[in-house]
């Protein structure tokens, strides 16, 4: 069974920090890209930041890029997403999210391209 399980969102001061985490286990295949993804209330879902499989490349967002940060710590099978200097409009609940190579070009930025996601943590940021 797979599963994807974000932690660490909650409530945070403009300004302020967050370490989101998200632990898979069950992939049928241990080379697998991670994207983060985010949805506020009445809005599209946002594609966040993206790592591949090897760890070696890292794709954000232009509304966060410079503010935050995606790692993956692959003996781990975990993915971490440091945000700093938290805007209010960074609100939303946020959705990791796993693509299982296929041969078929990895379109990072598009929710549709991942195969597997978790159920979402909600980070709140207030002013």
């Amino acid at each position: 069974q797979v599963q994807l399980v974000e932690s660490g969102g909650g409530l945070v001061q403009a300004g302020g920090s967050l370490s989101l985490s998200c632990a898979t286990s069950g992939l049928p295949s241990v080379l697998y890209h991670m994207g983060w993804f985010r949805q506020a209330p009445g809005k599209e879902r946002e594609f966040v930041a993206a790592v591949s499989w090897s760890g070696d490349r890292t794709y954000y967002g232009d509304s966060v890029k410079d503010r935050f940060t995606l790692s993956r710590v692959n003996a781990k099978n975990t993915v971490i997403l440091q945000m700093n200097s938290l805007k209010p409009e960074d609100t939303a609940v946020y959705y990791c999210a796993a693509n299982v190579p296929s041969g078929i070009v990895w379109y990072y930025q598009r929710n549709n391209t991942y195969d597997y996601w978790g159920q979402g943590t909600q980070v709140t940021v207030s002013s």
